[in-house]
């Protein structure tokens, strides 16, 4: 299985993606290799631990899994964990590109990583898209993928969800939720935490829970 896993990381790097977005896979940056060892780590991790259940959310984040390789985490997050988490830090392998004395939070990964651990609840974290999405002229931002895009990153989501067997999908936010149906993938929802929708996201994860609970 792990060859299978790396063969997925270059397939990944070697996909050609459309203009105006940044493959934080792929061999055109030198620094990249780290960023697909990173992503390369946590799926190992993952797949040991044998989760049943995938978050997908919309794309990479420029303050998130654009700069570490790794979906829903901030460099911070990779290098620290947080309290009641133990899957990332430098003890597990994984690096940053650049080290410096104050790296990166992102908001959104500490909401979803506190909400997780507080439910106790380890999902395999992915992206509709799985590529930094930017608006012209400024890599340090973020826009919503176009719909093309969004059909480039339907073979490796469903790549996963079948490697994984996963058995149930949860959508982070209606653009999330909106892909994954257009890929013909029946799916849970929950409110994205941005923008004032951390109460109705942690919400939602309970909700998920119990009813993973009661199945």
């Amino acid at each position: 299985m792990i060859e299978n896993l790396k063969d997925f990381v270059e397939e990944l790097a070697s996909i050609k993606v459309t203009p105006n977005v940044y493959n934080q896979y792929s061999y055109g940056h030198q620094e990249n290799y780290i960023r697909r060892d990173n992503l390369l780590t946590y799926l190992i991790q993952m797949y040991k631990l044998k989760p049943r259940v995938i978050l997908v959310g919309e794309a990479p984040g420029y303050r998130g899994c654009r700069l570490t390789g790794v979906p829903f985490t901030s460099e911070h997050l990779l290098m620290n964990n947080m309290e009641g988490l133990y899957l990332f830090g430098k003890e597990n392998g994984y690096r940053l590109v650049l080290e410096k004395e104050k790296n990166l939070k992102e908001a959104t990964a500490t909401i979803i990583w506190s909400t997780l651990i507080e439910h106790d609840i380890l999902p395999l974290s992915w992206n509709a898209f799985p590529f930094h999405p930017y608006r012209k002229g400024n890599k340090e931002s973020n826009r919503t993928p176009l719909k093309k895009e969004l059909l480039l990153g339907g073979k490796p989501l469903h790549k996963l969800i079948k490697m994984f067997n996963i058995e149930t999908v949860i959508a982070v936010g209606n653009k999330a939720e909106e892909s994954l149906h257009n890929l013909g993938l029946s799916c849970k929802k929950v409110r994205h935490p941005a923008q004032g929708g951390k109460n109705e996201f942690v919400k939602g994860i309970k909700e998920i829970k119990e009813g993973l609970l009661s199945q």
